[in-house]
């Protein structure tokens, strides 16, 4: 980017700058002084950000950033839209809007092995028909991902990777990183416009030091480096997202248009060209970090060098990332909906450490299964402190060979979840003990019982403390009756301070004692009763969903919410005649049929019912007969008329089915703005027919019963 020369001259103009403040000489030129203050800032920016090597105190900067701020303050018509202070902006809205990319960003394909890179080597091969590719690799970021666009040089837009073909646009955040330049001189290579992607990261020592601060303000410190770039990304508030200390890296080109009569340069013709394109306009790119090899082996070779390097590393990578290096080879070899058959992410071991195994304590939940959760010396792995970890299950225990005081190996699987590999046996001392599984609920003191053919022991108290406040959470919750005043915290503070004893106690809170309670405002309370109330209108399967049934889920409800015309005629069904449900299997059917042989149940359902709730299916008269009748529907994107959610009950009480993905089974896909990869998978499919929402709406209206055809 810059040449000796021009930084011998960027250094004298910065001491030239300096000595004119410092004397506090008159402006001569103010053009000229605004030009070398933005010149001089912007290069320091990258000395610092970029090479980590800067060539101004922090004093000195700062003084010169004062200068030019103050300069442009008084005169705004002369604020350059490429100025260092428009980083720091004034706050975006309280939503930041959806964009759509210009190129989807899809997944990567994950390999864990050599056996896997040499089998996608092989296909590469075959379809390429080389004998020997060549290829690019550079360290797999653990950070955000974003997405650039650079129209006429200037930074037009920045985006959160968000589905994969549209995110949130967070071009006035993307400004606070100093690492990624408003301005890059892409039309010194004929570029007139350029869609890049890249990672937002926090440097280790930087996370580092975030977090002793936080600690010193009793504030709670941040998870790891990935979410709190990730999260950062999102605060409303550019100016405190300048504080984060983000960095970037810039690692592909996804799409680009030519000025008229250019040709496609030399530096855009590969990846690595690209790659080094993007180091010399000025960003972070993995130029440094890259290597070019020919055949597979080469590449197997040198991702397990650098792994033993990974922690020498400013930054958190989980892997390495192999691209085919050539363009014109990568169109030949195409992509799937899902990923790039040109690329492939070889992912490094898992994380681990070591700890002692201080106690077991037993976790009981909504349905009665009892959790065994180790509580270990808290120890860092992958940038996240892990303290409490799930053994699943007593047979877990045992086959590990478990004992309280064990030195155990923890991983992170996937660098998310954490478990115990194993004991490190060989380390016992003597004084270690085994676990010992209750035989009774840890909460309620009942006899434990282990259904014949699993593993989980369980409490069949329905009345056990435990698990009526779990199903009550579960109650609540959005996807079931979604009374959003009534979060878990205030679930277990209603229950403990005897307010609500099970699900039916939330329609008989007693509003005049909430009012005593700290923290409850008439504002807060009148929320929450609107809230309760309004659950009552919940359609059915919300309802039968809520219930919290083992193994059924919101499918599942929906099924039964459409086979009965009330809730308690399940009192008298067979398990055959669920087994002729949809998509119900034995173990399923034996659950429900269980639920409605319990008398407890069945007067709880009676209960709810008398206080309001709705417990008849308003679907069933139109399941069989509707226009819509054995007709699988979907939608994407996003509808101008009408909420997702009524288009959907408006398919359903016609009798038709919505479906969770594109397949062969639909036969409709309604299609809103921004729609995205369903729409492209679904006009690979002959049979499915694409609608518009008004097509959609007069289809409903017209009452006419449509074929599949």
């Amino acid at each position: 980017m810059y040449t000796k020369e021009i930084e011998i001259t960027l250094l004298q103009l910065a001491k030239d700058l300096l000595r004119k403040l410092q004397q506090k000489e008159s402006i001569q030129d103010l053009d000229g002084t605004l030009e070398g203050l933005r010149r001089v800032i912007i290069y320091n920016d990258w000395r610092y950000y970029v090479q980590s090597d800067p060539v101004l105190s922090d004093y000195e900067y700062d003084q010169l950033f004062a200068w030019l701020k103050e300069l442009e303050t008084a005169n705004p018509d002369k604020i350059s839209a490429d100025s260092p202070t428009q980083r720091v902006a004034q706050g975006n809205g309280k939503n930041f809007p959806t964009v759509q990319h210009l190129v989807p960003m899809l997944s990567l394909e994950n390999s864990y092995n050599a056996e896997d890179l040499n089998d996608w080597d092989r296909k590469n091969r075959e379809q390429s028909k080389l004998e020997e590719i060549e290829y690019c690799i550079e360290p797999k970021f653990d950070g955000a991902s974003i997405s650039l666009i650079f129209e006429n040089d200037i930074l037009s837009r920045g985006a959160t990777r968000g589905d994969g073909v549209s995110g949130e646009e967070i071009t006035r955040n993307i400004y606070q990183i100093s690492s990624v330049p408003k301005k890059a001189d892409f039309s010194k290579y004929g570029i007139q416009s350029i869609e890049i992607r890249g990672e937002v990261l926090i440097n280790k020592d930087t996370f580092k030091k975030q977090n002793e601060q936080r600690v010193a303000e009793n504030l709670q410190p941040l998870a790891n480096p990935r979410n709190a770039a990730s999260g950062s990304l999102r605060m409303v508030d550019p100016r405190e997202v300048a504080k984060r200390g983000l960095d970037a890296f810039l690692y592909h080109m996804s799409y680009h248009v030519m000025e008229p009569g250019k040709t496609e340069p030399k530096e855009i013709t590969t990846h690595s060209n690209t790659l080094q394109l993007f180091a010399d306009l000025g960003f972070r790119s993995p130029a440094k970090e890259m290597k070019v090899v020919k055949g597979i082996q080469a590449v197997i070779d040198y991702v397990l060098e650098f792994e033993k390097e990974r922690d020498n590393l400013p930054y958190e990578i989980d892997g390495m990332v192999i691209k085919v290096n050539d363009y014109e080879l990568q169109d030949r070899l195409g992509m799937t909906t899902h990923h790039p058959r040109w690329a492939m992410a070889y992912k490094f071991k898992a994380r681990q450490a070591t700890s002692k195994l201080r106690k077991v304590e037993f976790q009981v939940g909504r349905t009665g299964s009892v959790t065994p959760v180790a509580k270990i010396d808290p120890v860092p792995i992958g940038g996240v402190t892990v303290g409490s970890i799930s053994l699943f299950n007593e047979d877990v225990v045992r086959e590990k060979d478990l004992k309280i005081g064990d030195t155990v190996l923890v991983e992170r699987a996937g660098d998310v979840i954490p478990y115990i590999v194993k004991s490190l046996a060989d380390m016992r001392d003597g004084s270690e003990e085994d676990i010992k599984f209750p035989t009774h609920c840890p909460v309620c003191n009942d006899p434990l019982f282990k259904p014949e053919g699993e593993s989980v022991w369980r409490c069949v108290n329905l009345n056990c403390e435990a698990q009526v406040v779990e199903r009550m959470i579960h109650f609540v919750s959005k996807d079931a009756m979604d009374i959003r005043s009534l979060g878990e915290s205030n679930v277990k503070k209603f229950y403990a301070l005897g307010l609500m004893k099970d699900i039916p106690g939330i329609y008989k809170i007693d509003f005049a004692k909430l009012e005593q309670l700290e923290g409850f405002g008439k504002k807060s309370l009148t929320n929450l009763q609107s809230a309760i109330e309004q659950s009552k209108t919940q359609p059915l399967h919300r309802l039968i969903f809520g219930l919290g049934v083992r193994y059924v889920g919101e499918t599942t409800a929906k099924t039964l919410a459409n086979a009965c015309n009330h809730l308690l005629d399940f009192k008298g069904w067979t398990e055959e005649q669920l087994l002729a449900l949809e998509d119900i299997g034995p173990k399923v059917a034996g659950s429900i049929s269980q639920f409605f042989q319990l008398h407890d149940n069945i007067q709880m359902l009676e209960e709810l019912e008398s206080l309001g709730l709705n417990l008849k299916s308003n679907k069933a008269d139109h399941s069989s007969g509707g226009s819509l009748n054995g007709l699988n529907f979907l939608f994407t994107g996003t509808l101008n008329k009408l909420k997702r959610s009524d288009a959907e009950e408006m398919v359903e009480q016609q009798g038709g089915k919505i479906l969770s993905g594109v397949s062969s089974k639909l036969n409709f896909l309604i299609v809103g703005d921004d729609a995205g990869s369903k729409l492209e998978k679904a006009k690979k499919i002959n049979t499915i027919r694409i609608l518009s929402e008004d097509e959609f709406l007069q289809l409903i209206a017209s009452q006419t019963p449509v074929s599949e055809s």
